[in-house]
Formats: C-alpha cells, structure tokens, sequence
C-alpha cells in the first residue's frame, strides 16, 4: 500500500465514523482542537496527519485508533 492509498482509507474511515455518531466537521473540530477546514483536508486524502493527531480523532469519535486503518468499503 503506498501513502496516497493509506491516507485515503484514513479519511474513508473517519468519514464513516462521524457519520455513525451523526457529528459535523465542526463539531469533531471542536473536539479534537482543530479548524473545520483541517478535518475536510484530512477527510479529502490531501492531508498528511501526525499520529498525535489521528489518536484525538480515534478519541473524540470514542473508537480505537486501529479502527481508523482498517480496510472497509
């Protein structure tokens, strides 16, 4: 799996989980500590995110980090 094809199942993922717990972009901001600008580039694939970061995701969306790498369709 090269880089472009993680980072798009990173965002699939995290859209799929704050569609689940019916939050906005907004909203996961606010809760992860973020502009909502940030959470659409990372949910486009076009954002490069740190560990740090995806980990504040996995926990204001109340899963496991892991479960944001996991192939789905």
């Amino acid at each position: 799996m090269d880089d472009r094809d993680l980072l798009n199942r990173i965002a699939h993922n995290i859209k799929i989980e704050r569609a689940i717990k019916r939050i906005t972009q907004a909203e996961l901001a606010e809760l992860v500590g973020v502009h909502e600008k940030y959470i659409g580039v990372i949910e486009a694939g076009k954002q490069n995110i740190t560990l740090k970061t995806l980990n504040k995701i996995a926990n204001s969306l109340n899963i496991d980090i892991t479960k944001l790498l996991e192939q789905r369709q």
